[in-house]
């Protein structure tokens, strides 16, 4: 008796919306994109969810420029060749117990998933150029805040951030948030039109994600509840 094949993620995706739970599982980050462009409609209706994001005092405290085409071009092109020269992001350091966690990460992305060997210094050079190019996404995206907000409304921001990222992959679209993005500030306030007295935070690629790719199926561990969580009752 012939049998129906499993569906795939994104075939699932596109027949019905997911369920939150799954919808939170299924979202991971995705680091190649395939060149198709994404609707301005399916942008719009993930951002209209994400505007019911809770917030502090309600201060709706995002700002998103949504950067594509010839601009998206200009911008990466600009990243790219800052990274290139040496300059250093300007990104806080990690403290010394939490860099484990970035190591780990860095095995599993480039070794698992770009298949690069551990002292191949050139090709983790360029894998890591691959940030600045938004990984290939036809969309990126500046996430920003009021510098006059306290920096506790950066939160506010964070919870908006994931209730797009989930409206995207019920979208059947992939993500990346890329903090790297945030290291050249100056450049990215320059080449984008980001006013003064806007902070930005972090970068997003957009896009529709190549499953065939093994640095897509990497998947990183989480902690569990027992170790992050403490319950108080009596």
């Amino acid at each position: 008796m012939a049998t129906t094949p499993p569906e795939s993620p994104s075939s699932r995706r596109k027949s019905h919306h997911m369920l939150l739970d799954e919808a939170i599982v299924t979202r991971h980050s995705t680091r190649l994109f395939l060149p198709k462009e994404v609707p301005k409609s399916v942008l719009e209706k993930a951002l209209k969810l994400a505007a019911h994001s809770p917030s502090n005092s309600n201060t709706q405290a995002w700002r998103l420029y949504i950067v594509t085409g010839k601009a998206l071009d200009r911008l990466t092109t600009a990243l790219k060749q800052e990274a290139s020269s040496g300059a250093a992001p300007n990104i806080p350091p990690l403290p010394e117990q939490f860099k484990p966690w970035r190591s780990e990460l860095g095995k599993l992305i480039y070794g698992e998933g770009w298949g690069i060997p551990r002292d191949d210094a050139e090709a983790r050079r360029h894998a890591t150029l691959r940030n600045f190019e938004f990984f290939g996404a036809p969309v990126g995206v500046i996430v920003c805040m009021s510098k006059q907000l306290p920096g506790v409304s950066a939160m506010s921001v964070g919870m908006y951030l994931q209730t797009f990222l989930l409206a995207l992959t019920d979208l059947g679209v992939g993500s990346c948030v890329q903090v790297s993005i945030a290291g050249y500030r100056d450049l990215v306030r320059e080449k984008v039109g980001i006013s003064d007295d806007l902070e930005i935070l972090c970068g997003v690629s957009i896009g529709y994600e190549d499953e065939e790719m093994n640095v897509n199926k990497v998947r990183i561990g989480r902690m569990s509840v027992d170790d992050t969580t403490v319950f108080v009752q009596d």
